[in-house]
């Protein structure tokens, strides 16, 4: 009997176009990947990769098998959400994945409704940033993520997913009291260009989106400090180290000697629910998805609402 699990692997170098890619998004060693691809090549009695240059490519026998596991990872999928659709209820096991200031902001209000609701549905968050979530989200680790991308650098998803807004969280200026702009009703960042920065760490998706924002407004930042949590962030501003922008979500509350300014264009972050097409009629994703935009609702501002878009939507 083929193993489900090498399947996955199979399908997973089909979709992402090599040994490497596919270990990153299962989350395992590229050798663990390679023997796992002998296993079922031996299983099958067919050769399944062959060299290509310094990578490998499928070969016909591959390709073929490849979109028989493509269709039989989605009917694992659904017979999983058919059957908890069956019941009628939210219950069993629901993994959810979604970035620091969402897991502080949304899910203590989200998971609080699901509790009393559903008491037969036992949620548990990880806290993860949105590529990391999408990768655990596409090999079934987690069955929900909450991701964001901003207003101007849209975060690319797989294929086979289904999401929901959530809302849409401003982002503000922070600045050390005594700073010569913080009495100002708003600011546009070209005025910040000589000050220093405070960023999120090198290489993630929101330090790539400020660098990204600042140079288009003619600002080459000057980095002063790198810091990933909000609260580390404005303890950094307090002490009168640099400027940092702020998303209001999870940010409070304020330390004293921070002060806070909108930007004169307004800067927008998109939060949203995220989970695979194939589950999309389990109960608990959608009893999920609605404590969430309820929790969002809750925090006034600009909110995405309840519709659903995608495959199975």
């Amino acid at each position: 009997m083929l193993s489900l699990e090498r399947l996955r692997i199979l399908h997973a170098i089909d979709t992402y176009g090599s040994v490497s890619a596919a270990a990153d998004v299962l989350g395992v060693t590229t050798s663990a990947v390679s023997q796992q691809m002998a296993k079922l090549e031996r299983e099958t009695g067919q050769t399944l990769l062959t060299r290509s240059g310094r990578g490998v490519r499928l070969t016909d026998a591959g390709r073929l098998l490849s979109g028989h596991a493509g269709q039989i990872l989605s009917l694992v999928e659904l017979a999983h959400s058919d059957l908890e659709a069956h019941r009628g209820a939210a219950v069993g096991d629901l993994a959810a994945g979604a970035f620091p200031t969402a897991v502080r902001g949304l899910f203590p209000a989200a998971l609080r409704a699901l509790r009393a609701a559903h008491p037969q549905l036992r949620t548990t968050v990880h806290e993860l940033e949105p590529h990391d979530s999408l990768a655990r989200l596409n090999r079934g680790d987690i069955d929900l993520a909450v991701v964001l991308d901003w207003y101007n650098k849209p975060l690319s998803l797989p294929g086979g997913l289904a999401k929901a807004p959530l809302f849409d969280d401003i982002v503000d200026v922070a600045l050390p009291a005594g700073h010569r702009l913080e009495d100002r009703q708003e600011i546009d960042l070209g005025e910040l260009a000589d000050d220093d920065w405070i960023a999120w760490p090198d290489g993630g998706f929101c330090h790539e989106w400020l660098l990204f924002t600042l140079r288009g407004k003619g600002v080459e930042p000057r980095i002063a400090h790198h810091a990933e949590e909000h609260a580390t962030v404005l303890a950094l501003v307090a002490a009168g180290l640099g400027v940092a922008v702020v998303p209001r979500l999870g940010r409070d509350p304020m330390p004293e000697g921070v002060r806070v300014v909108p930007v004169r264009h307004t800067m927008r972050r998109h939060v949203y629910a995220v989970w695979r097409a194939d589950a999309d009629r389990r109960p608990a994703i959608r009893a999920a998805v609605d404590a969430l935009g309820a929790a969002a609702a809750g925090l006034g501002g600009t909110t995405g609402g309840p519709a659903r878009s995608g495959p199975g939507a």
